[in-house]
């Protein structure tokens, strides 16, 4: 390597160190980060006293990165990088719909074991009953039988059990797995829309861009199983805020679900008050199972 001679000399100094790395796809994505990375600090003029700032914001982060809590997936989500990556590919390098999407940083390993038709309410949350059923085909429609598929999401004050020590442990949280017909049914409460941290970096710049923190009430699911790609998915209520100023960018029309809301009594649980059932299809394709690394422990 060259004695760096001036500004001009710079980036072709260090694109030829990262043509040393002898893995093929990583030597790619390091020189193209080289090229983008000095190309931004290029046209911001990014000055000394920015960048000693941008250096203590990504400190601040990995501070800020606990067991319950994972900052870097949250910015990733509040920049749309996220949903990028997950568009890219999906759908046919994005252009087709999906049902696909972001994981979230509150996936747990060893969600409970649940009947089907059973609750996840595993502590006091009040809200109205929401009966769920979800359906799950392969590419040619098809039923797809044994999944193992987690469901979790927030409670009605806008808390998952991790973030909350007033509930019990995995509450609003279980694991199925789908019989010959493909699909998944459970009891829960009706999730709500509600914020995101905003006590720590992804807040800051959300102030700072005068952005409102919200998410649109939503349920995660993820499917798993050997010869399809894994299936990392939110379902959007249809009626709630938010669908259209999704903090985390996260909302396309494959993943608005049907919510209906039921004044009768319910055919098994009987007079429960007001009630709502939420429905919605997924489309696996084939691919190598393989479950991601979880955010959080």
């Amino acid at each position: 390597m060259p004695i760096i001679a001036n500004l001009e000399a710079l980036t072709p100094a260090v694109l030829d160190v990262m043509a040393q790395t002898r893995d093929p796809r990583l030597r790619e994505i390091m020189e193209s980060l080289v090229r983008h990375l000095h190309g931004f600090v290029r046209e911001t003029g990014l000055t000394e006293e920015e960048f000693r700032a941008a250096t203590g914001v990504l400190n601040r982060m990995g501070q800020q990165t606990t067991d319950s809590h994972n900052e870097f997936v949250l910015m990733a989500g509040s920049l749309g990088v996220s949903s990028l990556v997950c568009l890219q590919n999906n759908g046919e390098g994005g252009s087709t719909e999906t049902t696909q999407s972001l994981l979230g940083p509150f996936w747990r390993l060893n969600h409970p074991e649940t009947g089907q038709g059973a609750s996840i309410v595993r502590s006091d949350t009040p809200g109205p009953a929401m009966f769920a059923e979800f359906a799950f085909v392969d590419a040619a429609g098809q039923p797809v039988e044994g999944l193992e598929v987690d469901v979790w999401h927030a409670s009605p004050v806008g808390l998952y059990e991790n973030q909350d020590a007033g509930q019990a442990p995995f509450n609003l949280r279980g694991k199925f797995h789908t019989g010959a017909d493909g699909r998944v049914r459970f009891r829960s409460v009706r999730p709500v829309g509600y914020p995101i941290p905003t006590d720590t970096t992804v807040g800051q710049l959300l102030e700072a861009q005068d952005r409102h923190p919200m998410r649109p009430a939503h349920v995660h699911v993820l499917a798993f199983k050997e010869g399809f790609k894994t299936l990392i998915s939110q379902i959007y209520v249809d009626d709630t805020a938010w669908l259209t100023s999704d903090v985390q960018f996260g909302v396309t029309e494959a993943l608005i679900g049907t919510l209906e809301r039921h004044e009768g009594a319910h055919p098994e649980a009987g007079e429960i008050g007001p009630w709502f059932s939420l429905e919605h299809r997924f489309v696996l394709q084939e691919g190598e199972a393989k479950l991601p690394v979880p955010p959080i422990k």
